[in-house]
């Protein structure tokens, strides 16, 4: 038998312990002091400020807390045992009663010992933080505490903090305190401190998504519901409410649909007021349209409008005479009424009305995707709600999906553009910011190139992603990026430059996990490299396979993107008997996608077919 080796592997695993024996040797040489000081260093993160390690050593942690977290004898490193030697002996037996547990013991000993640590290149001091000149350092120096006991010290190091720190410290240093009491949560049994636990991680799951640190969110909005338990819902109802809600946003937003489906789940089975389920029943909307399960979004925002008591149009194709009578009727509110006039409307504060507007603004992305014909009896009542009662984040999209119809089907682009300035002055007042994306995402793929150059939609798009991002509307965002994708290609961008940005784009969308849109970026990728003859032939399945998904999920969206893209590569090629073929099969698109770009390309590409077709034709077949 012959033996092989991963060399690399080898000499990196011999640095490792090399390094982690120098450090080792290092901390045996420390005053007893430094090495407490390391221990609570340790627990406060990479970086630490001095104030709180010295409020943690001037507290009575008792002498036999601080000996049974010390480790007893040696420290493993890598699988080897390293004796700590005689100073570790010295460290474990000395008396510590003047040592942390001294409440009057003078900070020029603790100014020592933080000298120690940059004579020895431990850590980088400054004025108010210390940091740990790398990560191995840290984690030495946590090895200085026995295993047993790591959660129950880090724990009282959070006790000792949460007592000691002013409010504006404590809230500084809330992620610190927070994680550190989680250590040691299994041991509280005290169910009011529990409680407290929970109200804290939910104060800092709040906070982190502020910040759009959602990852970290999630970690404390999860440990806030494992805090109170089973009996969360009578011990502390809002608190419960309000991590189960916050913590099912954060999972959504980091695409843990499964941890996000647990804390939906847990609300919708709860017997209560049907607006207190509103925010989690909006997530699973969300998450059902992110996913491409446009019908199954449908129909949940169209039970949860129910629920709520308010109207909702039945999910069936509308007819051309129910369209137009809702229109006429919305046509007499708005009396002729400027962009101007209806920016300047009163504020809604209707509760009811509010949450009922931001469900029907998933319906219509919805019901566009899969039954077009329903988006106008969605977009009229939302325009007639905001022109009754008042003004709400939803009704920059009202009106901006109203610019929508009026531009396409309604053949009345000035009017369009009318109602999608409207939109925009709607979200100049103050508490609209969050509906901006998705008005961009409108406006500029189905308003502004009817009457101004594609190339100027670009710009915005790209905007629009980029605040999606910050305010946390992901899918809105997404869309966003993926439009700019198709309107680059559509005005003459090089096909290499755009397949580096589709490859980027793909990426991005896995990893936020928007599968319904990355369909779309799919599909132009592969456009993209069939044209540039990247194996023809997988490209060719791999648009067969999506008309195919797209016709059993009935997504006709889907259906039009995939017709469009394979009658570009039919005229270009000038394939002129296969493009005649498909324009037959796709039937009318503009009902399917009304005022995207997207139809009116198809359009010309379609004239192009029919003009060639009748160019080498005669008789009755040219006529």
């Amino acid at each position: 038998m012959k033996w092989t080796w991963d060399e690399d592997s080898v000499n990196s695993k011999i640095v490792t312990e090399n390094v982690a024996s120098v450090l080792v040797n290092k901390m045996n040489r420390l005053q007893e002091e430094t090495q407490r000081m390391l221990m609570v260093a340790s627990c406060l993160g990479a970086t630490f400020r001095l104030s709180a390690v010295m409020t943690v050593m001037k507290q009575h942690i008792s002498q036999v807390e601080m000996r049974d977290s010390m480790r007893a004898s040696m420290i493993s490193v890598s699988g080897t045992a390293a004796t700590m030697g005689n100073s570790s002996a010295s460290l474990l037996s000395s008396d510590l009663s003047n040592a942390c547990t001294d409440r009057d013991r003078s900070d020029s000993s603790y100014a020592s010992s933080i000298e120690e640590f940059e004579e020895e290149g431990l850590c980088e001091v400054d004025d108010k933080e210390c940091r740990f000149m790398h990560d191995q350092i840290q984690s030495t120096a946590f090895e200085l505490i026995c295993p047993e006991q790591r959660d129950s010290f880090r724990g009282k190091i959070g006790s000792i903090l949460l007592q000691s720190l002013s409010p504006a410290e404590l809230e500084a240093s809330l992620f610190e305190v927070v994680g550190l009491l989680n250590c040691a949560a299994s041991n509280i049994t005290d169910d009011e401190e529990r409680d407290k636990l929970a109200r804290m991680n939910l104060k800092a799951g709040i906070k982190a998504s502020e910040n759009a640190a959602f990852d970290t969110a999630k970690v404390y909005f999860k440990a806030g519901r494992e805090a109170l338990g089973p009996r969360g819902w009578e011990g502390d109802y809002s608190t419960m409410l309000d991590l189960c809600s916050d913590g099912a946003n954060a999972c959504f937003l980091t695409g843990d649909f499964d941890t996000m489906n647990e804390f939906i789940d847990e609300v919708l089975r709860k017997d209560i007021d049907t607006k207190e389920k509103y925010r989690v029943s909006e997530i699973k909307v969300k998450s059902l349209i992110a996913v491409g399960k446009a019908n199954e979004a449908i129909n949940a925002a169209l039970d949860f409008r129910r629920q709520l008591g308010l109207p909702a149009p039945q999910k069936k194709p509308a007819s051309k005479f129910t369209v137009m009578r809702e229109y006429i009727r919305v046509k007499k509110l708005l009396k002729n009424k400027t962009a101007e006039d209806i920016a300047n409307l009163p504020e809604l504060d209707d509760e009811l009305y509010k949450m009922g507007e931001r469900m029907n603004e998933h319906l219509a992305t919805s019901v566009y995707r899969v039954e077009p014909t329903m988006l106008p009896l969605v977009i009229f009542p939302m325009v007639t709600t905001s022109l009754k009662h008042g003004l709400s984040p939803s009704s920059s999209i009202a009106f901006a999906r109203l610019g929508l119809i009026l531009c396409g089907p309604f053949g009345k682009p000035h009017e369009g553009l009318e109602m999608a300035k409207a939109a925009e002055l709607i979200l100049e007042k103050p508490g609209m910011r969050s509906s901006m994306t998705h008005t961009i995402f409108v406006t500029q793929t189905c308003c502004y190139h009817w009457t101004s150059p594609l190339q100027d939609t670009i710009e915005p798009l790209l905007k629009g992603y980029q605040a999606g991002l910050e305010i946390g509307d992901t899918d809105s965002a997404c869309k966003c990026l993926a439009v700019r994708m198709y309107h680059l290609y559509f005005t003459g961008l090089s096909l290499g430059s755009i397949q580096k940005e589709l490859e980027a784009a793909t990426h991005v969308l896995t990893q936020l996990k928007q599968d319904g849109t990355q369909v779309f970026i799919i599909l132009l990728l592969t456009t993209v490299k069939k044209r540039r003859g990247l194996d023809a032939e997988a490209c060719d399945e791999i648009m067969d396979s999506m008309l195919a998904t797209a016709a059993s999920t009935r997504a006709f969206d889907m259906a039009v993107y995939v017709n469009l893209m394979k009658l570009e590569v039919f005229v270009l090629l000038q394939e002129w008997e296969e493009a005649l073929e498909l324009v037959r099969k796709a039937g009318n698109v503009r009902l399917v996608l009304p005022s995207a770009f997207g139809a009116v390309r198809f359009t010309f590409l379609e004239a192009l077919t029919y003009l060639k077709a009748a160019q080498s034709s005669s008789g009755w077949k040219k006529r």
